[in-house]
């Protein structure tokens, strides 16, 4: 049987530099401040690291609209910083996957500034660049972001396409010239010898070349973020602008150059579509986004999403499985209730480390961080929401109180706040006085801070210490196949691992409800030995077809 790789193996931390930890004492993460945490993150029992864009950037779309694809923000610190940071991680057994952005540059870029001086530029064509029509847009495109997608440039008299803000001009990956820089710029940060590259936004990388109107009856001006809407509406508005012809072989282009390098380096694919696993010649990971979409996650949805999700996986493709990351709700706020919100991500945590395939986590769902509710316009950074909120107020007339509480509802900001380490003032991310680029969550002086959750035995970061522990002792937690076992129960989740290597079959019983549930196993008579529970139990042995859970316990046991 074939050797799993490190990253089939790996649960993976994913960090905001911003937001991480401040080592200089600016008020903004940094290198520094993240060489600091690296111990932090080997005594959670990490093993692998994505980091968020660390590039240069003037940040319009928090970083994702990079300036210069081979260099390091000043405010993260140098390039040396990076080689140090990279070094230190690789020095306690921590790899490091960055975030690579291919759709699009800043405006900012110096790429961009040639392509944009004149319809003559040798880089005219690294962008996409296009007349108007009947006195106005090339079409009726939208961003995703909203408004129209396409800027009307003055200078030269034509309009660029951006499929997000108009700050992000979308690169022409049909330029040759262009395709060879952008490949030079991936190879220079795996030649530094980072792990992997995850990949943003991959499925906007073509348009169609004949830009047909979409056929959605809103005009741009009516969009206000793409990812509001419901799926219908959205495949129907970015028909001609997600998943064009081109896009796989351009997949199969990169995995070559990345599996040209030793190392087992991966790729990390943010679009949900299985079908980017391709023949084994595409990603490595593609996340399971369906899995969190749900306004809350039960036992039918999982079960649902498990069957669909490993169905249709191409043969030898790896499934890879989170419900948190930079441009989502928190998982405290997004699946708690209000009542059991600790219970529940322990619940939620148990979920992601025994489910088939790589789990990634995101930073301070360890201690519980909750979404930042912020209380006004002037605290946003998120310069989508602002974009939306312009639309609302100057296009459609909403009032101003009304456009700020839709924007404040729904602005990536509420995931993206400071690291809580301590009960110090700024919770130990930045010095006392310093004003942080975000606000910090008021609750860090009540112990959700790392500082007073590493002294509690029963904390929520103990937990998951304990748990990510587990999991690596446990081959069938790590390699084995998934079976789902009674299948119509919406109150607990139960399903087996097992791992054809060792012979070890683990069962796993999740109690999503707030009353004891009597698992009926399928597994008849069978004893097990257990492995873990949340709740105190006295006995190690469990006779299965009389196995009870407590409300929201959680249970992995071997079976004999």
């Amino acid at each position: 049987m074939e050797t799993l790789k490190w990253w089939q193996q790996a649960v993976f931390y994913q960090i905001y530099p911003r937001s991480f930890a401040d080592g200089n004492g600016d008020g903004v993460g940094d290198f520094a401040g993240m060489i600091a945490k690296l111990d932090y993150l080997r005594e959670l029992g990490i093993d692998a690291i994505w980091l968020s864009p660390h590039y240069p950037s003037p940040f319009l779309d928090c970083g994702y609209d990079i300036s210069d694809y081979t260099a390091v923000a000043p405010e993260y610190g140098t390039l040396g910083d990076f080689r140090a940071f990279l070094q230190a991680a690789h020095a306690r057994g921590i790899r490091v996957v960055i975030d690579v952005v291919l759709n699009h540059s800043s405006d900012q870029h110096p790429w961009f500034a040639e392509s944009r001086a004149s319809r003559s530029s040798p880089k005219r064509d690294w962008y996409i660049w296009h007349d108007g029509k009947d006195g106005g847009p090339p079409n009726n495109w939208a961003s995703i972001f909203g408004g129209s997608a396409w800027e009307y440039d003055a200078l030269t008299g034509q309009y660029y396409y951006h499929a997000f803000l108009k700050e992000q001009p979308d690169l022409n990956w049909r330029n040759p010239e262009l395709r060879r820089a952008m490949w030079d710029a991936v190879r220079f940060w795996l030649d530094l010898g980072v792990d992997g590259l995850r990949l943003d936004a991959i499925a906007t990388i073509f348009e169609h070349p004949n830009l047909p109107d979409h056929r959605l009856p809103k005009a741009p001006d009516q969009i206000m973020n793409a990812n509001l809407l419901d799926q219908a509406d959205y495949w129907q508005l970015l028909a001609f602008q997600l998943k064009q012809p081109g896009l796989h072989e351009l997949m199969r282009e990169l995995r070559a150059l990345v599996d040209s390098y030793p190392g087992e380096r991966v790729l990390v694919g943010e679009d949900e579509d299985v079908a980017f696993h391709g023949a084994d010649d595409e990603l490595h990971l593609v996340f399971n986004f369906p899995l969190l979409r749900a306004a809350r996650l039960t036992p039918a949805h999982i079960r649902a999403n498990q069957a669909a999700r490993l169905g249709a996986l191409p043969r030898g493709a790896w499934p890879c499985n989170t419900l948190g990351n930079h441009d989502a709700p928190r998982m405290w706020s997004r699946y708690g209730d209000g009542t059991h919100d600790d219970a529940l991500a322990r619940l939620h945590l148990a979920l992601m480390l025994t489910l088939k395939g790589t789990p990634f986590l995101y930073y301070g769902e360890e201690i519980g961080m909750p979404d930042l509710r912020l209380a006004e316009l002037g605290q946003l950074r998120d310069t989508s929401a602002l974009s939306m909120y312009r639309l609302l107020t100057e296009r459609q007339g909403v009032p101003h109180a009304q456009a700020q509480a839709e924007v404040l509802a729904m602005t990536r900001d509420s995931c993206r706040s400071p690291m809580q380490w301590s009960g110090e003032p700024n919770a130990g991310f930045s010095p006392a006085g310093v004003q942080t680029w975000l606000p910090i969550n008021a609750n860090y002086a009540s112990g959700v801070n790392v500082a007073a959750q590493a002294e509690d035995a029963g904390s929520l970061l103990r937990f998951y210490q304990r748990l990510l522990r587990l999991r690596r002792a446990v081959p069938a937690l790590v390699a084995g196949d998934y079976q789902a076992l009674q299948p119509f129960s919406d109150a607990y989740l139960a399903f087996l691992r097992h791992d054809a290597a060792t012979g070890q079959r683990c069962l796993v019983a999740l109690n999503f409800s707030d009353e004891p549930q009597a698992v009926g196993s399928e597994l008849g008579e069978r004893q097990a030995r257990l492995l873990f529970s949340s709740h105190a139990r006295v006995e190690q042995q469990l006779a299965l077809d009389a196995l009870a859970l407590a409300p929201f316990e959680i249970v992995i046991a071997e079976i004999g």
